[in-house]
């Protein structure tokens, strides 16, 4: 039963396939009238999280946040977090969208980056929202975010707060080393090289500030996803090497622990994603955990057909499960 396919999504005909329904949207989308208010708060290493809220009624009023987490570089401003703030708010949603260190426009202050893994950050952002009077909960995951979501829930068990009831992630990859492999493939280079170009950056302007962590000469030595996080992401957080970082954070090993409704959104034909890759019987058996199976979308795409005010079919998914669970019709 937790394991569903989901044939409501049919994409344009002329995204023909998951590479352009994965493409199209991240390069052309636009989305607009969504206003944040941002916020600044400092971690317990002393280093700091840029926050951006978006309330439903221009200031705080609901009792109903939902905590979004964006991909791998990428941010609150990225289409797919502002579509979906947009019909949250919309809908009574107050919305926190939160920036991975050196994600948010500004570069952390500590000798570390964000990784998939980094769940005492997304821990301090549900603090600081239950901080902030809030009841109800919901959380939101994209790729990395996604696997970041579902790993801080899995890990949290009987620990996590009565005020978050529920979550929905998309596009994730669950078998972290799986998906390093299939970021290696040549039909996935351009996935590789798009962000390649803004991580590398990034270590050349933390040398400047950490020479003893970071030696930007080392980037020579990275070609790969795989390389990046073997040179610079296991060491930095603790893990011997990639391996060892890619085991210990893949949310496909935490689902055991969730113990609160969460839906699990991927494509057949996510080119990033490969689907054989996630837990499918882990999550057969779950009674909580649902893992939806949609024909099309690409990887944190899912445009529709028929556009309707401008709205994603994800959106629409996310939005039907946080008022209705796994009751509403399919």
């Amino acid at each position: 039963m937790p394991f569903i396919h989901n044939n409501s999504l049919t994409s344009p005909y002329w995204l023909p396939n998951g590479h352009l329904q994965s493409i199209y949207p991240a390069l052309f989308r636009k989305v607009y009238g969504v206003q944040y208010s941002r916020e600044k708060i400092v971690t317990e290493d002393h280093d700091f999280l840029d926050l951006d809220w978006s309330f439903a009624q221009g200031t705080k009023a609901a009792e109903t946040l939902v905590i979004l987490s964006h991909g791998l570089e990428g941010s609150s401003s990225g289409q797919y977090i502002l579509g979906m703030v947009k019909l949250l708010n919309g809908n009574g949603y107050d919305c926190l969208a939160w920036n991975f260190r050196g994600c948010g426009g500004e570069m952390n202050q500590t000798a570390r980056f964000y990784h998939s893994g980094a769940t005492e950050d997304l821990d301090a952002i549900v603090k600081h929202a239950l901080a902030k009077g809030y009841s109800r909960i919901h959380m939101m995951g994209f790729s990395l975010g996604g696997n970041l979501t579902l790993k801080y829930l899995g890990e949290s068990e009987s620990k996590l707060d009565k005020s978050i009831e529920s979550a929905v992630v998309f596009s994730v990859p669950m078998d972290l080393l799986a998906c390093s492999r299939a970021m290696i493939l040549p039909k996935n280079i351009i996935y590789m090289q798009r962000f390649l170009q803004t991580l590398k950056p990034k270590i050349t302007k933390k040398s400047k500030l950490f020479p003893e962590a970071f030696n930007r000469n080392h980037n020579r030595y990275v070609r790969t996803l795989y390389d990046f996080d073997d040179v610079y992401t296991a060491p930095l957080h603790g893990f011997d090497n990639a391996d060892h970082y890619y085991e210990a954070c893949s949310s496909r090993n935490f689902v055991s622990g969730i113990s609160i409704p969460t839906l699990i959104v991927n494509a057949l034909n996510d080119p990033i994603v490969p689907f054989e890759s996630l837990p499918v019987e882990a999550i057969r058996h779950h009674a909580k955990v649902w893992l939806e199976a949609v024909g099309e979308g690409g990887h944190c795409g899912f445009r529709p057909a028929v556009l309707h005010d401008g709205v994603y079919w994800s959106e629409y998914r996310a939005l039907t499960f946080l008022k209705n669970g796994m009751n509403d019709d399919l």
